[in-house]
C-alpha cells in the first residue's frame, strides 16, 4: 500500500528531531493507549501487521498531524468498532465526557494475569520467526532486484528500495510474511535477508553519499536474481 506513512527517502519533510533524554511517555493518556494495544492483540482482535494496515487507512492529514500514539488509538478504535466491542457513538460520549472533565479517573481493572502478560511482552517481545520447509532462494553475496511494482494493502515493501538492486549480507531464516499476515492471509512465513544499498543506487549519483549504503531486511518474494556470488 502507497501512502504518507511511507516517508523513507522522501524529500522536504525536513529533519529528523530528536531529544535528549526523551521521555517514553509525552502524556498520562498514552500510557493505557500503550496497554490497550496488547490488551487487544492477546484477545486476538488483530496481529501487528493488521494493527499496522489500519493506521495507513487513516486521513493523510490527519496521520501527518496526529502523533505516534494517537496512530495506536486510530487503530485499536478501527478493531474495536469492527469487532462490535465499541459503539461509535458510545465511544462519542465517552470521549465528550473526558474533554469536559480531563481529571476524571480511567476504569480501573485488577488483573494479575494480565499484567504479568504485559510484562512479559515489554520486556521479551514476541519473535516473528515462524518454522518453514522453504527452500531459500537466495544466498549471501547474490546481487537482487526489488520488485517496483506498487502492491495493494498491507506491505514492508519500502517504496525507496523499489525497483532498486542490492546485495544480500545476510540471511536469517523464515518469519512472518507482512503482506499475507496483514492482509488477512495469516503468517505464511517467508524467507527474509539484509540487502545492501548503496546511497549512490537510492538516491542517484548527483545526491547519495558515494560512501554511504542502506541496510534493510527484506522478504524474498519481494526480490528477483541479478547476479549470483561470485558471477562477474
Amino acid at each position: 500500500m502507497n501512502g504518507v506513512f511511507d516517508l523513507g527517502g522522501t524529500d522536504g519533510m525536513g529533519p529528523v528531531v530528536t531529544q535528549e533524554n526523551e521521555p517514553v511517555y509525552r502524556a498520562e493518556w498514552e500510557k493505557p493507549a500503550f496497554a490497550l494495544f496488547i490488551s487487544c492483540f492477546r484477545a486476538g482482535m488483530f496481529n501487528v501487521d493488521q494493527f499496522r494496515h489500519a493506521m495507513e487507512q487513516m486521513d493523510p492529514a490527519e496521520y501527518l498531524m496526529s502523533n505516534y500514539y494517537e496512530h495506536w488509538m486510530h487503530a485499536a478504535e478501527h478493531f474495536a468498532e469492527k469487532a462490535g466491542v465499541i459503539d461509535p457513538a458510545e465511544l462519542a460520549e465517552r470521549t465528550k465526557h473526558y474533554l469536559e472533565n480531563p481529571d476524571a479517573p480511567l476504569p480501573q481493572r485488577d488483573d494479575q494475569e494480565f499484567l504479568d502478560f504485559i510484562n512479559t511482552a515489554v520486556w521479551e517481545g514476541a519473535s516473528a520467526a515462524r518454522e518453514s520447509d522453504k527452500v531459500a532462494a537466495f544466498k549471501v553475496g547474490d546481487v537482487v532486484r526489488i520488485a517496483h511494482d506498487s502492491p495493494t494493502g498491507h506491505t514492508r515493501r519500502a517504496g525507496y528500495i523499489r525497483g532498486r538492486t542490492g546485495v544480500i549480507t545476510g540471511a536469517h531464516g523464515t518469519y512472518i510474511y507482512p503482506d499475507s499476515a496483514g492482509n488477512g492471509g495469516g503468517d505464511a512465513p517467508e524467507h527474509v535477508y539484509t540487502v545492501r544499498f548503496t546511497a549512490e543506487e537510492l538516491w542517484g549519483k548527483d545526491t547519495g553519499d558515494p560512501n554511504g549504503a542502506v541496510y534493510i531486511d527484506t522478504w524474498e518474494p519481494y526480490m528477483t536474481l541479478v547476479t549470483t556470488e561470485g558471477a562477474a
